[in-house]
């Protein structure tokens, strides 16, 4: 995977945030430090306090995002926590807010279940006519591109430009391609979301979430609905986080050469009826690790997988491939829809396990 001198160079200063600042003697990976109490000062650090406001742990990790993200960037315990804190710290009672009604049900569920009551109004529109919606009088939009689990592309240039011209702040769900491929806050967005528990971390084993944006007032707020609500992260599973950071950009590359190694398989296969695999050039640096194959059933769907040797799974990014039948929660899509998800197996033996379960179809 070739990358650009602007991210080659926001990769290179995450790997180097902590070594370039080492004396003799220092560990040379990042201490998880686990105190919830600080020394303080005649006239204390107004964040460095109390765990409720930050940890060692907790910056350092958001240090390494926010190189990647060219921006400042606050940690939560989860993706949703992310969502709930990057929302309160944006909307208000009587606000509108437009999301997509193929994205990620959880999403619009935090709005139309927890914020309704408190005035935030929710509208949707499918991802495919967002650019066309009329956006008059939405406090935000909020969108995911590739979407979840669509996988529908959204130009996010044209949409931050018709954003701006509306009043309406352009909110990103970036969990597919990370940061690392897609850069939604260059190409125009207000704010940037990203559940750091798939590819980002990448070992399936912590659930983080971030948000960043370049609008300082924004994250002075943000920081305030993280403190006041508690919704902060613990050390360790930052500490998790920051190691799963070292090795994304060599994960990446095996996930999504492993994905496109699959695709002709899936593409000629009669077990599948469609396949969808987003090209989301010339935004993003590369198609990505996801793609959608719809089999004639759900039981030809789970067959694949058992055969494939595939984790069944509800998340992705991992270092096992792994596939989820989406219908089950709820989305409109195909009982035999399966968003694949590609790990980092050796591609010859991926391919072979997958033309073996395809071939007994």
């Amino acid at each position: 995977m070739s990358l650009p001198a602007p991210i080659e160079s926001r990769l290179l200063a995450m790997l180097h945030a902590r070594t370039d600042t080492l004396e003799a003697g220092d560990p040379i990976p990042e201490p998880l430090v686990l105190s919830s109490a600080f020394a303080l000062p005649s006239n204390p650090d107004a964040r460095r306090t109390y765990a409720r406001y930050t940890n060692p742990t907790i910056e350092a990790t958001e240090a390494r995002l926010a190189a990647l993200e060219d921006a400042p960037c606050l940690l939560f315990p989860s993706g949703m926590g992310a969502y709930s804190a990057a929302f309160m710290a944006l909307l208000k009672g009587g606000d509108r807010v437009l999301m997509l009604s193929d994205g990620y049900y959880a999403a619009r569920n935090l709005v139309s279940d927890i914020m309704a009551p408190f005035g935030v109004v929710l509208e949707t529109c499918p991802a495919a006519n967002i650019l066309t919606a009329d956006l008059a009088g939405y406090a935000a939009v909020v969108v995911e591109t590739p979407s979840n689990p669509g996988l529908d592309v959204i130009d996010l240039r044209a949409l931050a430009e018709r954003c701006r011209t509306a009043g309406a702040k352009l909110v990103v769900d970036n969990t597919v391609l990370t940061p690392l491929l897609q850069q939604p806050l260059d190409l125009g967005a207000d704010i940037v979301i990203v559940s750091d528990t798939k590819a980002m971390a990448g070992h399936t084993d912590v659930l983080m979430g971030h948000v960043a944006s370049r609008d300082a007032a924004y994250m002075e707020r943000l920081l305030s609905v993280r403190n006041l609500t508690g919704n902060i992260p613990a050390p360790y599973e930052a500490w998790l986080l920051l190691r799963g950071l070292e090795t994304v950009e060599l994960r990446l590359e095996r996930m999504c050469a492993n994905a496109r190694a699959t695709l002709p398989l899936l593409q000629a296969s009669e077990a599948v009826s469609e396949v969808i695999y987003p090209d989301p050039s010339p935004q993003a640096l590369d198609q990505g690790f996801l793609i959608g194959a719809t089999f004639a059933s759900a039981g030809a769907a789970d067959r694949f997988l058992e055969r494939a040797g595939f984790a069944k799974m509800t998340s992705f990014g991992g270092l096992h491939s792994s596939g989820d039948r989406r219908a089950r929660w709820g989305d409109t899509v195909p009982e035999g829809f399966l968003r694949l998800s590609f790990g980092v197996e050796p591609t010859a033996a991926l391919i072979d396990a997958v033309q073996a379960a395809l071939a007994d179809g």
